[in-house]
């Protein structure tokens, strides 16, 4: 049964992955919704 541990540490590490992937991406399109494509312009960097 060890191997049922296994695999689903597998996935579970495959979903986190992918989860933060989608995160990183939807962070940088909410960043640039909200302040536009030039940050240093608008004072944030």
């Amino acid at each position: 049964m060890w191997y049922f541990a296994w695999i689903l540490g597998l996935g579970f590490a495959v979903l986190l992955a992918i989860i933060s992937a989608v995160w990183v991406e939807f962070e940088d399109s909410r960043e640039e919704a909200f302040y536009g494509k030039d940050k240093e312009r608008d004072g944030q960097g």
